[in-house]
């Protein structure tokens, strides 16, 4: 599959009434986006069978049937966290045994009204004792079945990667990635790099952090169904000085003629390794908003200013540029 270095991302729309919401969405808006985001060039979407309990994945069908199936994008899912229908507040369990993927992955079908899903990724290690080697084994099994194109594994680390490979190789990785959180640079993103491994990161705005549009008072006010409301990012220190970072983006995003959303997400795109960007949205102005990723290329100074704003600021941990010590002298 050749993918747009951004891609939309579905886990906003799946709406506020879950444990990771986002607060209360309005589904016609959802579908308006996705269908906007294909009408400008993006041709993959990325969702999950959690995302609202399954809503996200239907509101994904919706917009698909008023997209012709020649422009139909590819549609991205993942498997491994079980919710308790009876209980929607209650944190989704990390599930990975054999019987249970094989009824998800029936469900997201169904939900996405697809006959087969274009990238199936286990969203967590398993946390009910089931061994990688097993759940990685069902993934690799529906591959060759036909039921999935392509199969990944997101939030996983180097030895977990190491230890899929062995059995069959990892398609893609999905790891958190921003100019805030840059963990994966140290070790996951060269192993990808190095082993044919697809990555496509998501919250490369650090979950609107590095928009240029939040502020203190939007992060007070953040109602009690958005997870963001008791994210440690979102309070004290650490929102002071990430958004003192937003705020370093937007002379770089004036010398390209851009947004800063565009920046932060390019940013991203300017690792090693990286294939793609997973990008959220609303409503189609939003889209509009951080399309310009795609085409934006930063230059060695623009990333020298990003890192230095970053050892200024103090914000998130990890690598701060994707240069080499040389480059950067």
């Amino acid at each position: 599959m050749h993918i747009t270095r951004v891609g939309f991302g579905a886990w906003a729309i799946g709406g506020g009434d879950w444990a990771a919401g986002w607060g209360t969405q309005d589904d016609r808006e959802s579908i308006a986006a996705i269908r906007h985001a294909v009408a400008r060039g993006i041709n993959w979407i990325d969702t999950a069978a959690v995302y609202g309990l399954g809503h996200s994945e239907e509101v994904v069908r919706q917009a698909l049937v008023g997209i012709p199936a020649s422009e139909r994008p590819y549609v991205f899912t993942k498997c491994g966290l079980v919710w308790d229908e009876s209980d929607r507040r209650a944190p989704p369990r990390r599930v990975g045994a054999a019987a249970s993927i094989r009824r998800e992955v029936d469900a997201s079908l169904k939900r996405l009204g697809v006959e087969r899903i274009d990238l199936y990724q286990m969203h967590w290690p398993a946390g009910d004792g089931t061994p990688l080697e097993e759940y990685w084994q069902v993934l690799l099994d529906l591959k060759k079945a036909g039921k999935v194109r392509a199969v990944g594994l997101s939030n996983h680390n180097v030895a977990q990667l190491e230890a899929a490979e062995a059995l069959g190789h990892v398609d893609t990785l999905q790891p958190p990635f921003s100019a805030i959180r840059r963990e994966v640079a140290e070790a996951e993103l060269p192993w990808c790099h190095a082993h044919g491994t697809g990555v496509i990161v998501y919250s490369p705005m650090q979950s609107g952090l590095l928009t240029g549009r939040f502020s203190a008072q939007r992060a007070a006010a953040l109602p009690q169904d958005d997870w963001r409301s008791r994210n440690p990012e979102f309070t004290g220190e650490k929102l002071e000085r990430n958004l003192k970072l937003a705020a370093a983006l937007a002379p770089i995003a004036a010398r390209h003629g851009t947004t800063v959303p565009a920046v932060a997400v390019a940013w991203t795109l300017a690792w090693p390794g990286v294939t793609g960007a997973i990008v959220g949205a609303r409503d189609p102005a939003q889209v509009d908003g951080w399309l310009g990723a795609a085409r934006l290329e930063l230059t060695r100074d623009d990333l020298a200013e990003i890192a230095a704003a970053i050892a200024a600021t103090g914000a998130g941990t990890g690598p701060a540029s994707p240069l080499t010590s040389q480059e950067q002298e």
